[in-house]
């Protein structure tokens, strides 16, 4: 009886009324981020909506200018950073290497120590594209960073027009901010190490890769996958893995079918907001977020760099294109819970790892 109650509870509370105008406010927000980045001609126009997204699925007030400024120059302070490792790459291609590792430990290592996810995620994102696209041309990497940045302005620019049009009900409570525990180094350390286990090899892999610049929706999603490593607990990440992944990819496959039907800018917003009316149900719940709401967000990254890139393609191609990249993450989800599984064999988690 006790988990019947519990689970008629939150069933209620996924319904309730902050849940619902926050789940239309994620909905919307990302679809206007899409169609403006769309009309604007901006390259790689799905990144706009991806980080819309990542922002409007925390439970938490429009943020100020500053926090927002915060955010663009958290994505594009690793990007710029990473160039300087270029050169080692082609110079002293260990020591780059080692400074690429480096650096990426130290991203899962800030989310693992308590920093806000996001901002994990984005420095992740930067410094992945930058390495693997940079040491094949430089050219397409600085257009690469310009169009990052653009694209970051508009989707937290669109964070504040989804909050202007949706505002939080009266009364919305505040979540009170957690107790700041004492960091446990060892326990962070061991995320981070995990998380690096999921993402440097497939980074390399696509470092020596000539086909490099080709694969940035890809390194994108490898990126998500280190960060959900480090949020999601031992216990549940790689099933979590597989099911985003799976999820994701089923929504991507639905669109790409209706957008064959029917390929306009219009069904594209529309299958955008549908979508994250879809996956907001499992992002929201009550006045907080559901327990496994990053399986969620994570999903609606995967299905809108799957299909994004989808739209851009050339008649000819897309279609090969499009199942290319599914095949590929499904592979990249593959691979990731393998090398969960064997990490944590290996490495016992602490009893309180859940």
């Amino acid at each position: 009886m006790p988990i019947e109650t519990a689970q008629v509870a939150a069933t209620a509370g996924a319904m309730h009324p902050v849940a619902v105008r926050r789940i239309y406010r994620l909905a919307a927000g990302s679809a206007l981020s899409l169609v403006v980045s769309q009309v604007m001609g901006i390259s790689l126009p799905f990144v706009a909506p991806v980080l819309t997204f990542l922002l409007l699925g925390l439970p938490v007030p429009a943020p100020g200018l500053k926090k927002g400024l915060g955010f663009v120059i958290a994505l594009i302070v690793p990007m710029l950073g990473a160039t300087f490792m270029l050169p080692f790459l082609e110079h002293a291609r260990w020591a780059g290497i080692g400074l690429v590792t480096l650096a990426l430990f130290y991203t899962f290592y800030f989310t693992a120590r308590g920093g806000p996810a996001v901002l994990g995620t984005f420095m992740t994102i930067g410094i992945t594209v930058v390495v693997t696209i940079g040491s094949v041309n430089t050219v397409i990497l600085m257009n690469l960073i310009q169009a990052f940045a653009a694209n970051a302005l508009v989707g937290v620019g669109f964070v504040w027009v989804a909050h202007w049009l949706l505002p939080d009900l009266p009364g919305t409570p505040v979540l009170p901010k957690p107790p700041k525990a004492a960091p446990d180094y060892r326990k962070a350390g061991r995320s981070a190490i995990r998380s690096l286990l999921v993402v440097l090899p497939l980074v390399l892999l696509f470092l020596f890769s000539s086909a490099s610049a080709a694969y940035t929706p890809v390194m994108i999603k490898v990126a998500s996958m280190g960060q959900q490593a480090t949020v999601e607990s031992s216990r549940s990440i790689g099933l979590s893995l597989l099911e985003s992944t799976w999820w994701g990819g089923v929504a991507a496959m639905l669109a790409w079918c209706l957008l064959t039907a029917w390929p306009s800018i219009i069904m594209f917003t529309l299958l955008t907001l549908l979508a994250g009316l879809v996956f907001g149900r499992f992002v929201f719940s009550g006045i907080a977020v559901n327990p496994d709401f990053s399986k969620w967000t994570y999903a609606f990254v995967t299905m809108l760099v799957l299909i994004g890139p989808a739209v851009t393609d050339s008649p000819l191609s897309d279609g090969v294109s499009f199942g290319m990249r599914l095949w590929l993450f499904m592979v990249i989800a593959v691979y990731g819970t393998v090398a969960v599984r064997v990490f944590d064999a290996f490495f016992k988690p602490e009893s309180n790892d859940d």
